[in-house]
C-alpha cells in the first residue's frame, strides 16, 4: 500500500521576553523553574516550566547567557542547550539540567568503582565527567603513618584495590580540568564489602528539585533494623552511588587510636574481598532499605539520613497495621502505591 510522507509542521514562535519595571527587582533575585518577576518565556507560567534543547529562552539584549545556554552567530537570541528549568540571577540566564553528571567538590564523601590500576594510583569512576584518581600515597597501609611508599608497594598495588572493587573515599582536591583526587585516610573509608550497591538518579548534592542524595552532616550512618535484621550501615555517596551493608565493627573498635597512629592499627584484612556470612533476616532488611531509597528518589525527595530513617519506620508501621506475617512476601515490595504511601508518611512525620 503506498504511503505519503508529510512535511513537519512549522514550530510555533515563542513570545519574546518582556520586562515589567514595576515587578523587576533591581537588586536581582534567584528563582527556579521558569522566569518570574515580570519575565514570560512561554505560555507556561507555573514554576515547573521546562525548556528543551534548542528552544528560545529570550531575544532581549538586556539578558546575559549563562550555563546551559548559547547564542548563535550574529544573533541576540539565547537558546537552551539542555532540557531543564530556567534560573535567573540578576540579568544572567542559565538552564539547570533535569539530569546531570556529578560535579565533585572538596570534602564530598563519594562511592566509586576502580576501573584502572596504574603504577602509583587507581582510576575511579565516581559518576563525574572525568575519572577520579586515588594515589597510592593517599590510602592507609600497614606499617605506620610515616612509612614511605616503596617500589614493593607499587608492585603489590593490586593487592589493595583491583578493577571492579568498590571504595568509599573523600574528595581531597580538584584539578584544573575538573578531575577529582581522592583519599581514604580514615578508618571509615576504604574497600566496600558485605553489602548491596545501588545507583540513583538526580543531580546529587545540588539544590535542584529532582530526587537524589543531598549533602548533609552525615553521609554514613548505622540503622538499627527490625525483624531480626540487626544493625545495617548506609553510605549515601554525594555522587548518587549508595552502599547498604551489614554492620561490621571497625578495626580499631574499642581502642584509643590517635590521628598520628591510625595506620598502626591497620592490617591487610581491610583490603580483603571475602564477604562475611550474612543472615537471611539481614538480607531482607538491606533489600527493604534499598527499596525505600528508590521510592524516595522516584518521589522527587532529597535523600539524607533523616528521611531514610523516617521512611524505614513508616514501612515497619505499615507492616504492623496490615497484620504482617513472616511468610508474607508482599511487604518486601517497596514500589508502586506502597512506595508512594511510605514516602507520604515519611514526609508527614
Amino acid at each position: 500500500m503506498p504511503f505519503t510522507i508529510l512535511p513537519p509542521a512549522p514550530a510555533a514562535t515563542l513570545p519574546a521576553v518582556s520586562r515589567d519595571d514595576d515587578e523587576y527587582d533591581s537588586e536581582g533575585d534567584t528563582s527556579m523553574g521558569g522566569l518570574d518577576g515580570g519575565v514570560s518565556l512561554t505560555p507556561k507560567t507555573h514554576s515547573n516550566s521546562i525548556v528543551t534543547p534548542g528552544e528560545l529562552v529570550t531575544d532581549d539584549v538586556q539578558w546575559m547567557r549563562g550555563h546551559g545556554t548559547y547564542v548563535p552567530n550574529d544573533s541576540t537570541t539565547i537558546l537552551s542547550t539542555v532540557a531543564g528549568t530556567v534560573l535567573k540571577t540578576n540579568k544572567l540566564l542559565s538552564v539547570v539540567p533535569l539530569r546531570a553528571r556529578y560535579t565533585p567538590e572538596i570534602g564530598d564523601l563519594v562511592i566509586g568503582r576502580i576501573v584502572e590500576v596504574q603504577s602509583k594510583r587507581w582510576r575511579v569512576d565516581v559518576a563525574g565527567p572525568l575519572l577520579a584518581s586515588l594515589p597510592l600515597s593517599a590510602i592507609n597501609l600497614p606499617g605506620g603513618i610515616l612509612r614511605r611508599r616503596t617500589a614493593v608497594d607499587e608492585l603489590n598495588i593490586r593487592t589493595f584495590f583491583t578493577e571492579g572493587d568498590l571504595v568509599v573515599a573523600e574528595v581531597q582536591t580538584i584539578h584544573g580540568d575538573g578531575a577529582a583526587s581522592l583519599h581514604t585516610r580514615s578508618l571509615k573509608y576504604g574497600k566496600l564489602r558485605n553489602g548491596y550497591f545501588i545507583s540513583v538518579t538526580g543531580t546529587g548534592g545540588s539544590g535542584g528539585k529532582s530526587g537524589g542524595v543531598a549533602r548533609s552532616r552525615r553521609q554514613l550512618f548505622t540503622l538499627t533494623t527490625a525483624r531480626g535484621g540487626g544493625e545495617i550501615d548506609v553510605i549515601l555517596g554525594v555522587n548518587g552511588y549508595i552502599w547498604i551493608s551489614k554492620h561490621v565493627e571497625p578495626v580499631a573498635a574499642g581502642k584509643d587510636v590517635s590521628i598520628t597512629r591510625i595506620e598502626e592499627s591497620i592490617s591487610s584484612e581491610i583490603y580483603s574481598s571475602q564477604n562475611d556470612e550474612i543472615g537471611m533476616e539481614t538480607r531482607k532488611e538491606i533489600s527493604r532499605i534499598a527499596g525505600i531509597i528508590r521510592a524516595l528518589v522516584e518521589g522527587g525527595v532529597r535523600v539524607d539520613e533523616e528521611i531514610v530513617v523516617k521512611a524505614y519506620e513508616a514501612s515497619i508501621e505499615m507492616d504492623f497495621d496490615s497484620g504482617f506475617k513472616e511468610e508474607d512476601q508482599s511487604s518486601d515490595f517497596m514500589g508502586g502505591d506502597r512506595g508512594k504511601r511510605i514516602v507520604a508518611l515519611a514526609l508527614a512525620a
